[in-house]
Formats: structure tokens, C-alpha cells, sequence
């Protein structure tokens, strides 16, 4: 046997050990299958639909409003509601009473001593410190201190000017003033201007009886018989004396200037530098054209 033989059977041997310890068998990886998503319970189902109805139950509110609560903790909160307290009530109020009014009887004595040195420098309000035991009062203090159709009268009597008097000041003080005014326009001893949209009075000055004048009826008459010019004739005829009316625009035409040339300047004559040659030159200058 040569000695390639031998090699091919060595190779064959070698290939066939090699080839049984190789298996056919495939190693098969089992799929890991992925992990069911929780379903929701019905607890939170039933939390979710009680969210989302509480949310559709509440009142639309707009975020830039505070909550009208209708109780002011701030202390100039409460000093407003005390002057309005003091508006409506027509008689001096002592400081316990205020703090009644304001339920504010619990709070502490720094929060009231405050409160009352607030009232007291008000421009708003009177304060009146009672002596002899009985405690200071406070009331309100209008534009003017009138609140009758006497005090009205008298106030506008001893006015040494013909201002008139504004309803709306008189109304801060005495809020049933129209209806006495109403009363005494119609006995002439006031003069009264109303707002044209409700007719509510708007200004008062005092109506003087002495000043009324009684005109015969034969100067009435006579009055009423003059004629007066149709619209526009006035106009023609102050058009036909050469006037203008005071309603027309006169136009005014201004004469034209006529445009002068400029004038020629006369050329000026050069310095003379050749002195020195004065008897050797000569003037030619009265031939100049």
C-alpha cells in the first residue's frame, strides 16, 4: 500500500470519529410569552368616574376672583363696614356698639385700640369724647350736614355765590333729599336742573321771590303779534349791504405779488498791488463798457 493510500484512510478515520460526536439534534429556545397588562379593577373604575363627576359638579369660578366669603378679616375692611353702619344708622353710636355690629367682641384689645384710633382720625366720620362718665360716640359725617328741607334753605340762603348746590353731595347725608326737593320746586322757592335720561335732580339754587316780574298782558300780546323774519333772510340781507354772516367763512384773497428779478451786483474792483508803476501804466478804465 502506498503511502498516499494510507493518508486517505487515516483522513476517513478521523472524519468519521469526528461526525459522531457532533449531534444533529437542535437546541430549541422556549419563547418566554410576555406578562399580561393589569386590568383595571373596578375600584379604581369607580374612583375614576367619581373624580371626573365631582369635576363636572363644580361651579365654573374664575381663578383670578377671590372666594366672596362675606366676612372681611382685614381691619380696613371692617372700618368700611362700620361707616356704612354709621351712614344708615340717623344717631351717634358708641364704640361697644360697633363692635357689636361687627361681631368683633372676642377679638384682642390691640386689634380693637386700632380699630377705634382709625374711626376716630376718619375724615368720614364725627367723633364726639363724651366727658362726665359717659362713653365717646361716633357719627357720620356727610359732605353737608343737611338733612331737612329747612336745613336746605337756610344753607343756600347764607351762600354769598351762585355755585348751586350738587344733589348727589346732598344725597350723602340725606338719602330722601328729592323727594323734598321735588316739593319745593313746585312751590317755587327752588330752582332745579334734572338729568334728561331720568329726570332724577341734579343741581338746586335758591329761587328768590323778590326777583319774579309780572308782564301786563297788552306788552304780551303785542310781543307775540311781531313777525319774525323767515330763516335766511337775515343773511340775504346783510350779504346785500356787503356784511357776512357770523355762520359763513369769508374768504379773504390775497393780492399776487409779482415775482422781482434779483438784482445784479456790481462787480467790485481788485486791490491795485502795482503801485510802483504808477507813472509807467495807464487808466484804460473809461473805456469800460
Amino acid at each position: 500500500m502506498s503511502y498516499l493510500q494510507n493518508k486517505v484512510q487515516s483522513f476517513n478515520a478521523n472524519l468519521g470519529t469526528v461526525a459522531g460526536k457532533i449531534s444533529n439534534k437542535r437546541t430549541v429556545v422556549p419563547l418566554v410569552k410576555p406578562a399580561p397588562s393589569p386590568t383595571p379593577s373596578a375600584a379604581s373604575d369607580s374612583s375614576k368616574n367619581d373624580l371626573k363627576r365631582k369635576r363636572a359638579d363644580l361651579p365654573h369660578v374664575p381663578f383670578s376672583q377671590p372666594a366672596d366669603t362675606g366676612v372681611g378679616t382685614h381691619i380696613m375692611t371692617q372700618v368700611t363696614y362700620a361707616i356704612e353702619h354709621l351712614k344708615k344708622r340717623d344717631e351717634p353710636q358708641t364704640f361697644a356698639s360697633i363692635l357689636e355690629y361687627l361681631s368683633m367682641q372676642t377679638r384682642e384689645e390691640s386689634y380693637k385700640n386700632a380699630l377705634e384710633k382709625i374711626l376716630i382720625r376718619h375724615e368720614k366720620v364725627n367723633y364726639d369724647p363724651k366727658r362726665a362718665g359717659s362713653p365717646a360716640v361716633f357719627s357720620f359725617r356727610p359732605v353737608h350736614n343737611i338733612r331737612s328741607a329747612e336745613d336746605l334753605l337756610r344753607y343756600l340762603q347764607s351762600q354769598h355765590t351762585a355755585q348751586g348746590l350738587s344733589v348727589k353731595e346732598l344725597r350723602d347725608g340725606w338719602p330722601d333729599a328729592e323727594d323734598a326737593i321735588s316739593k319745593l320746586e313746585a312751590e317755587g322757592k327752588l330752582l332745579v336742573t334734572r338729568n334728561k335720561k331720568d329726570n332724577h335732580a341734579r343741581m338746586v339754587w335758591p329761587n328768590d321771590p323778590s326777583l319774579n316780574f309780572e308782564l301786563d298782558d297788552e306788552f304780551k300780546a303785542i310781543w307775540h303779534k311781531i313777525k319774525l323774519p323767515e330763516p335766511g333772510a337775515l343773511a340775504d340781507e346783510l350779504e346785500k349791504e356787503g356784511l357776512t354772516p357770523a355762520n359763513k367763512h369769508r374768504l379773504i384773497k390775497k393780492p399776487i405779488k409779482a415775482q422781482e428779478k434779483p438784482k445784479r451786483k456790481a462787480r467790485a474792483g481788485g486791490k491795485t498791488t502795482n503801485v510802483h508803476m504808477a507813472g509807467v501804466l495807464r487808466d484804460y478804465s473809461h473805456l469800460k463798457k
